[in-house]
């Protein structure tokens, strides 16, 4: 199972680079996130994607998430739904099956450190629920943490929020439930994994960054053949795409 997940940071401007993408890509899951739109708002030639059954969740301004699943992979049209603390249309699910697929937007917190934390706490909680019923999770996009330390360039490391114990602790405990961050397993000492660049001085193309973007998900979908690759050089957005290799159904 193919996923790819992009934060393009405004569907209006980048339509035509997530189509191109997703031509190039043929992800079996596709994630969408800062769509930054109503559905009345996409642009006509991407809110239905051939081949795709797609979801649009959000509204004109901030945030707004989508999520495609490839008919070929997914036959049945899914319902696709928000988890019951989704306020903001930052986090839309389909359900296949017991595999539980997820774009999320994370909070960035900056405005409402608190909204953040609650988030993220419902997030730990609902995991928590999905394992308990038997659900195989993977949930991917911007979740606007940097887990570890190394997933930030030694020269914006510092005290801050995206960067808190507290932030930190609520995604180990989200881990904490039959999850693996994916890249980091496939990569677990490179500290250039960075998925997000301040758009000044340069910083994309010296590569100083991030790692904002992640694929969680349950360890029954992850096995010695996984694979996972960010792509700094694609795309006008402030993030990069990040593209991973699951297996097709639970060990």
């Amino acid at each position: 199972m193919k996923i790819g997940t992009w934060n393009v940071n405004g569907i209006r401007k980048r339509s035509s680079e997530v189509l191109s993408w997703i031509d190039r890509e043929e992800p079996d899951v596709v994630c969408l996130q800062e769509t930054k739109a109503a559905l009345n708002q996409v642009p006509q030639h991407i809110v239905d994607v051939a081949g795709y059954h797609c979801h649009w969740h959000g509204h004109a301004g901030y945030s707004g998430v989508a999520l495609f699943l490839r008919a070929k992979t997914f036959p049945d049209a899914p319902v696709f739904v928000p988890p019951p603390f989704d306020h903001e249309t930052r986090i839309v699910c389909a359900e296949v099956g017991s595999v539980v697929v997820g774009s999320v937007y994370g909070p960035n917190g900056g405005k409402d450190y608190v909204a953040k934390i609650e988030f993220w706490k419902e997030l730990v909680l609902w995991a928590a629920e999905l394992r308990e019923a038997g659900k195989h999770l993977v949930l991917s996009g911007d979740f606007n943490i940097a887990r570890l330390e190394i997933d930030v360039h030694p020269m914006l490391r510092k005290p801050m929020i995206g960067q808190s114990v507290e932030e930190r602790t609520l995604f180990e405990q989200f881990l904490s439930h039959g999850l693996v961050d994916v890249h980091r397993r496939v990569d677990p000492d490179n500290d250039r994994l960075f998925t997000w660049w301040a758009p000044w001085r340069n910083l994309r193309q010296r590569d100083i960054g991030w790692r904002l973007d992640y694929v969680a998900a349950s360890d029954a979908l992850v096995d010695e053949r996984v694979h996972c690759v960010a792509y700094r050089e694609y795309g006008t957005s402030d993030h990069g795409p990040v593209i991973a290799h699951l297996r097709d159904t639970p060990a």
